[in-house]
């Protein structure tokens, strides 16, 4: 059961790939709107979910400002990593530049994702081994914000490439992370993982996710003019990721 939901949890990112076979007449303004949408989802987890949850998790082991400390500490290590793999990312040979970017912005949005996604399978396995119904609960919330975290990578990487088989696989690739993290967990991590390693993680991934968010997708959003769009979708995302707490 716990392979189970966690895989469901994961797989739940390929959804987000639905958008690439609609046809839309201005392009300019659905990739606008998809980058926002993305940045306001990838901030609300991080602050409404990753470093609540991150601080809640370090406080077994540590008190007060020591917890509050090492979160920060790990956030500016996840800022730090992200813009590494913005520099270190090569620029690929597109002819108009603004698809250099977007492609850019897909590839970082994966790895980001795949980074976010292996805790979440670890949380997600090892909460369903102790309680099914807990279990559930947590596949339903991270399935609903894996749905807009797959249309962040299908989305920038169909509309600069055109191709919806590279959008898919890198989609597909993102959503192997969770199940990844069930199986690292189940033959090597069951014993070691705990509650500071988890909060230390959550973190990091929130200080990524942040900077992905600020650094990345919303200029390129921008970029596209269309500032109502992109502060709408923003928006939107957020009251998106909102919408779990009600389950």
């Amino acid at each position: 059961m716990a392979f189970l939901l966690t895989t469901m949890a994961g797989f739940s990112t390929l959804i987000g790939t639905i958008p690439i076979f609609i046809k839309f007449k201005n392009v300019d303004k659905i990739i606008s709107g998809a980058l926002a949408f993305a940045a306001g989802v990838m901030i609300c987890v991080s602050i409404t979910d990753l470093i609540p949850e991150s601080i809640n998790m370090l406080n077994d082991g540590f008190n007060g400002f020591f917890t509050v400390l090492l979160s920060f500490i790990f956030i500016l290590v996840g800022i730090f990593i992200s813009n590494f793999i913005s520099k270190m990312l090569p620029d690929v040979d597109y002819k108009e530049l603004s698809n250099k970017k977007l492609y850019k912005v897909g590839i970082i949005s994966m790895l980001a994702i795949i980074l976010h996604n292996i805790p979440e399978g670890i949380a997600t396995f090892i909460t369903t081994t102790k309680s099914t119904s807990l279990g559930l609960s947590l596949t339903i919330a991270i399935a609903l914000h894996n749905i807009p975290e797959g249309i962040s990578i299908s989305i920038p990487i169909y509309y600069s490439t055109q191709s919806k088989l590279k959008a898919i696989f890198y989609t597909f690739i993102s959503a192997l992370s969770e199940p990844l993290g069930a199986i690292l967990t189940y033959f090597f991590l069951f014993k070691y993982i705990n509650n500071t390693i988890l909060g230390l993680i959550f973190s990091l991934i929130a200080g990524l996710m942040i900077h992905i968010s600020i650094v990345e997708l919303i200029p390129e959003s921008i970029n596209h003019k269309y500032n109502k769009t992109s502060m709408i979708f923003f928006v939107i995302g957020i009251i998106f990721m909102l919408i779990k707490f009600l389950f």
